[in-house]
């Protein structure tokens, strides 16, 4: 009887995978058949009431609006604004200007600023937006987006400002700042051996390491030490940010340092395409003033009390699930980080010179050309919300909690098959986030623990989701040629796999977890 119930449960994941992997379905028609199929499930099978169905799944989609959706578009506006106001472009060229290593490069551009703009924006702009400028800089496409894809992986749990590990704290009722800490530390050791890897695809294998093993070594650890600290003290939202800052600093300095240590021909990035012009500190500034908004915004938002606790004490909560004893939806009005966003890049936009009906056409291009992304998310969240409150979910745990103490080993394929399906870490932490927790409970491990595998397995995931490879190759318009980053990517999915289970299984064992 378990078994079936296990079967009949995973039947809106066995879908999406059909659907998106095998029928090459557009997702946002994918994940709302797959809603449909858990709204029927769910009154048949669970016995769930169908007014009770028809709740769980308007709390998913709601939940699914604010603030998961709002901070999407907030980060994609903030984007787009840069292109209209030609500011991307100066900033491609600062990236750009600072060594004519290939490998250096990579560091600076698809590693602490990709980096970066998983930390303010997610949902594939740090793929699409690094290989973009790194393949107009000459870099191997395939290559590019294979090392892009793979770098991308560890920073998603705390991407587009904390959103999945938040998003992860709302469906398992687990305190954000613990699962940011769990997160922080479970990642630690890949998120070092990321921007190695990263050279080495560049370069074809372990050589191309000799000679920048030194700015690699300073690339990941300005990195990850200051990611490390703000994951364990400061929250979810912030520490991909303050990483790549740290990151792109030091790795910029130190590339000036050594920037005339001979380079072996096959790493010379040429440079007869660049645009050969000065920029002043002034016009620097105006280029990144969106940025420097947001992570200033978002830093006295979190950390300064008497501008934190009024803004959050403005927030409606309200019980949607008529279940009694379930938790209330509650949505913060002005302390969030969608909101946040949008008003650092209108203020941004003012300072780049942009007119108001300017930004108000990007933002009504922005709107419109992500409806089916927003669609996409309500269904899956819709869906995960029923899939929780029918029991589903549950029953799905009470099975693989038969694993017993080999589970934490597996948690973070879960993950990876979530983010394979859906092609996002949040998604990926709605819909497997509670079972995880749940199952952790069941077997005597710590749920936080386990939710965190979850996240991180879902960053991994991300590698070989066919929506984030195709983001790639869009950028630098290679689409229909799937199947050769997937060759590609593959491998290095199972090799962070195995570590991360590895990882997952072993750390409580060692820390005091």
């Amino acid at each position: 009887m378990l078994v079936l119930k296990f079967l009949l449960a995973m039947l809106p994941i066995i879908w999406l995978l059909i659907a998106l992997s095998g029928l090459k379905m557009p997702g946002f028609k994918a994940c709302a058949i797959a809603a449909v199929i858990a709204a029927i499930l769910a009154p048949v099978f669970w016995k769930q009431p169908v007014a009770w169905t028809g709740a769980a799944a308007l709390e998913g989609a709601l939940n699914a609006l604010w603030p998961i959706c709002l901070v999407i578009l907030a980060a994609l506006f903030t984007y787009n604004l840069t292109l209209e106001t030609k500011a991307m472009e100066d900033i491609k060229y600062m990236l750009s200007g600072v060594s004519m290593d290939g490998r250096v490069l990579i560091l600076i551009i698809g590693w602490a600023f990709g980096n970066f703009m998983e930390g303010m924006a997610g949902f594939g702009t740090a793929v699409a937006i690094p290989a973009a400028i790194l393949v107009a800089l000459g870099f191997d496409p395939v290559r590019t987006i294979v090392a892009c894809l793979v770098v991308n992986s560890m920073p998603t749990a705390f991407g587009s400002v904390g959103v999945p590990t938040v998003t992860l704290s709302a469906v398992t009722g687990i305190d954000a700042n613990i699962l940011s800490a769990n997160v922080a530390t479970i990642e630690c050791v890949l998120f070092i051996l990321s921007p190695f890897v990263m050279v080495a695809i560049f370069g074809g294998g372990m050589k191309a390491l000799k000679g920048v093993f030194g700015i690699t070594t300073v690339a990941a650890l300005s990195f990850v030490i200051p990611e490390l600290i703000a994951g364990l003290y400061l929250g979810p939202q912030l520490p991909d940010i303050i990483g790549s800052v740290c990151s792109l600093v030091c790795t910029i300095l130190f590339a000036r340092k050594t920037r005339n240590k001979p380079v072996s021909d096959e790493y010379v990035v040429a440079a007869g395409g660049r645009e050969q012009r000065t920029l002043t500190a002034g016009q620097a500034v105006v280029a990144w003033s969106p940025f420097i908004l947001i992570l200033v915004f978002l830093l006295i938002t979190t950390l300064v009390p008497f501008i934190h606790d009024p803004l959050a004490a403005v927030k409606t909560s309200v019980q949607i699930y008529p279940e009694e004893g379930a938790s209330k939806l509650s949505f913060s009005w002005l302390n969030t980080p969608g909101v946040i966003i949008f008003v650092a890049a209108f203020i941004g936009g003012v300072i780049q010179k942009a007119s108001g009906s300017a930004m108000l056409r990007v933002l009504g291009k922005t709107l419109k050309s992500n409806w089916k992304t927003v669609f996409t998310i309500c269904c899956v969240v819709a869906c995960a919300k029923i899939m929780d409150h029918s029991g589903m979910t549950t029953d799905i745990s009470n099975l693989l909690a038969r694993t017993g103490s080999f589970f934490p080993f597996v948690s973070p394929l879960i993950g990876v098959l979530g983010a394979f399906i859906t092609g996002s870490g949040t998604s990926t932490c709605v819909l497997f986030g509670s079972m995880q927790a749940m199952t952790a409970q069941q077997i005597g491990a710590s749920p936080a623990w386990l939710a965190a595998a979850n996240v991180m397995g879902a960053g991994i995931g991300k590698m070989i989701s066919p929506q984030c490879i195709a983001i790639g190759l869009a950028a630098v318009n290679m689409v229909g040629e799937e199947n050769v980053i997937l060759k590609h990517v593959t491998k290095y999915c199972v090799i962070y796999f195995v570590i991360g289970g590895i990882l997952c299984f072993c750390l409580p064992h060692i820390l005091p977890i």
